[in-house]
């Protein structure tokens, strides 16, 4: 009985491996995502608050209340949330608030780089902090003269915080706020 069913199974062998082969399968090639930004044009921005400074041209700035402003970045999706206080003896007060801000993010980040801003020809001095990782923010900073005037300043994205996806637009923006920041100036 085995002997009849030898040649069966043999002629099934030969015909699944005939009408199985296909073209050989060969993996995708690699690609990466190609995320290309203009070349940033600053304009210069003033009105009546007690400050100026260069942004992108292509940025949208919008006054939500007396001198704090939102700077809309519509294509990547991110906006730049720049606010101001007057200093009235509680600058210890105000410094301690944007550190605690930034530090807040310390949960979701990988490391948080300082590096401090000295402009003593205009009497601008502050902090800008770069936060690596999945945090909801990935640059901020404070800028004050000591005396009269205070800002600080975010980024938030509006995606999920995935450092790897966002990194293109990330660097782009961290790059106009630090233009910000340097070019600000008191009145």
């Amino acid at each position: 009985m085995f002997r009849k069913l030898i040649p069966s199974i043999l002629l099934f062998t030969i015909l699944f491996s005939i009408f199985s082969c296909k073209k050989d399968v060969l993996p995708k090639p690699t690609s990466q995502l190609r995320l290309e930004y203009p070349v940033a044009e600053y304009a210069h921005f003033e009105n009546a608050c007690p400050f100026t400074f260069d942004m992108n041209a292509d940025a949208i700035i919008k006054e939500k209340s007396s001198c704090n402003f939102t700077i809309d970045y519509p294509k990547m999706k991110a906006t730049i949330y720049l606010s101001y206080k007057p200093v009235n003896n509680n600058i210890n007060v105000l410094l301690r608030d944007a550190q605690k801000l930034t530090y807040e993010h310390v949960i979701k980040a990988d490391d948080i780089l300082e590096q401090p801003f000295i402009n003593s020809d205009n009497k601008v001095y502050g902090m800008f902090y770069q936060v690596d990782g999945n945090a909801a923010t990935n640059a901020q900073f404070y800028v004050t003269d000591s005396i009269r005037h205070f800002i600080d300043c975010s980024v938030y994205f509006y995606a999920k915080p995935n450092f790897d996806s966002v990194m293109p637009a990330a660097s782009y923006v961290k790059n106009d706020m630090q233009r910000l920041m340097e070019s600000l100036r008191w009145k």
